[in-house]
């Protein structure tokens, strides 16, 4: 019997286990390897260099490690590298393998359209006119939101709104009064340019963010709806492994690599799971 091949999951902290928890409650059979750049974290306020650097990197370690496919789920790795990573070195050096990002299924999702083609979704069942993108000052200032969405359905709105140093505080578990200040202020903001007409939708593009998702939820007016990025991806990635089933993998296990203190790294990746969580050093 062949080993198992897992699927690779990035991110640049522990925001990605939202994700990850989201997939291994869809995909329970598949062999999951998580990758925290800890040592390095939060990447929303590094330049897009290192960014790309140390993007390209751990997908380098997740394919040494067995992955054929690897999922970033950073919504910063994905705005800033993944075009580069595509059409650059992933088609040089590793033409059989597969990046995916967490960002080409936001943007399906509020489009309505394919990523690739621009085609209807049969599955897509609604599209807001007006949308609010809270992110990481790089995802914000790389455009990837509004441009991609206005590709696919110019008539919905994109408004984005960064959120300096959020990310850093969730990843730090930073007591939830100091966290619902920083999410409040960041919507107060964004609401302030639109007094009367806030936005029909809200995105968290960021995959700390849905921890604070009750606060955000909170300070945004009422019957805003707040769009699952979890759920999203797990189900562009479900999909996407019934059209393409030679990366599927089998086993139904997860193992947890990181950059940085791995004891440290696991007594904090355990409010993100739900559950406890034994991160090792990477190899």
């Amino acid at each position: 019997m062949s080993a198992p091949t897992p699927i690779g999951v990035f991110d640049s902290g522990h925001g990605g286990l939202t994700i990850l928890a989201a997939l291994q409650q869809r995909l329970p059979d598949e062999h999951f390897l998580y990758l925290g750049d800890h040592a390095a974290a939060p990447y929303g306020e590094r330049t897009p260099e290192e960014i790309y650097a140390r993007t390209q990197a751990a997908v380098e370690l997740l394919f040494a490690l067995g992955c054929r496919l690897v999922v970033l789920a950073c919504n910063t790795a994905a705005a800033v590298a993944m075009r580069r990573l595509q059409q650059g070195w992933l088609a040089r050096t590793h033409p059989k393998r597969r990046v995916l990002g967490v960002l080409a299924p936001m943007v399906e999702a509020l489009s309505g359209r394919a990523w690739t083609g621009g085609q209807p979704l049969p599955w897509h069942r609604q599209t807001a006119r007006s949308v609010a993108v809270f992110a990481t000052r790089r995802t914000v200032e790389s455009g990837a939101y509004p441009r991609e969405v206005a590709a696919r359905a110019p008539s919905v709105l994109v408004d984005q709104e960064p959120c300096p140093g959020l990310a850093g505080a969730i990843e730090r578990d930073l007591a939830e009064e100091a966290l619902a200040d920083m999410v409040r202020d960041a919507v107060e903001r964004l609401l302030a340019r639109h007094p009367s007409e806030p936005p029909e939708a809200a995105v968290l593009g960021c995959t700390h963010y849905p921890l604070v998702a009750a606060h955000f939820a909170a300070s945004l007016p009422t019957g805003v709806r707040l769009l699952s990025q979890p759920d999203v991806v797990a189900d562009s990635l479900e999909r996407y492994l019934a059209r393409h089933p030679r990366f599927r993998g089998g086993l139904g296990e997860t193992r947890f690599f990181s950059t940085g203190d791995s004891a440290r790294v696991s007594r904090l990746a355990g409010r993100f799971l739900g559950r406890p969580v034994r991160f090792s050093e990477v190899p």
